[in-house]
């Protein structure tokens, strides 16, 4: 059996590609776990630095759920299938929202329901322009449930979320663009190279400042904005002793390149 994510690591930068292009890379339970223990290992590997995660295949990114596998689970009650389903859902867009690395998705066709979700949860997103969006779940007769009914009234606001998640319509990649879903659209052929070019622009810098940034904004969003400045004024404590804070500070008065070591 092929691994349901795939990994190549070049230049400090792990691409991640869901492997089920014949599903179009449906997110399986299997998938998921794998993604996860993968994420896992990424997060101490000191020789990987950025994340991108895209689709194996040219239609599409993820559709979403193993419809099969999750009605399998609502066969067997509530509690089993928020078990096996809900948590582990909600479990990896935390972990990709939250994530200490920068995770880049590159969106190479469809992304509905949880290739959605993910969208929504990853720190950075680019989209094919032949890239099509999509809350079908309440077409199922439910609500999203890996974040999706969360995430995206933040990102979007309550009203034009609303219109997407209780129709369950499509959107190009120029609706998501306005709101607020991806960072960029590019042309098909450019999606892996213009998320390498944004990964490698992130990696001139100190991966702690890095990790700084991701984390003040991230647990910040959901502060008031004293607790939301007390954050960050906690990550900047934290670097405060560092080598790179010093690197920066020196390289900027040397007129020089600075030389980050990540500690």
């Amino acid at each position: 059996m092929p691994e349901t994510v795939l990994i190549d690591v070049d230049e400090r930068i792990a691409v991640l590609t869901l492997n089920r292009p014949e599903k179009l890379n449906a997110l399986s339970y299997g998938l998921i776990d794998r993604l996860m223990a993968l994420l896992d290992a990424i997060e101490v590997d000191a020789e990987v630095g950025a994340v991108i995660l895209t689709g194996a295949g040219e239609r599409a990114f993820s559709a979403g759920a193993d419809i099969p596998e999750f009605q399998d689970s609502i066969r067997q009650g509530a509690e089993r299938a928020v078990r096996d389903f809900v948590r582990r859902g909600q479990a990896m867009t935390a972990r990709i929202e939250a994530f200490a690395k920068p995770i880049i998705v590159a969106v190479n066709g469809l992304a509905f329901g949880g290739g959605c979700e993910i969208t929504e949860a990853a720190p950075l997103a680019i989209a094919s322009a032949a890239a099509q969006f999509a809350k079908p779940e309440i077409k199922l007769g439910m609500p999203p449930t890996f974040g999706g009914t969360q995430r995206l009234p933040r990102l979007a606001g309550r009203k034009r979320a609303l219109e997407l998640l209780l129709t369950g319509e499509p959107f190009p990649a120029s609706r998501a663009l306005e709101l607020g879903l991806v960072n960029a659209v590019v042309a098909p052929d450019d999606v892996l190279p213009a998320a390498r070019d944004l990964a490698r622009r992130i990696l001139q810098h100190s991966p702690l400042a890095v990790a700084g940034v991701l984390a003040a904004v991230t647990r910040g969003l959901n502060l008031s904005i004293g607790e939301a400045l007390a954050v960050e004024s906690e990550q900047f404590a934290r670097l405060v002793p560092s080598h790179d804070l010093g690197e920066g500070i020196a390289a900027w008065r040397e007129r020089r390149r600075p030389a980050y070591t990540g500690r």
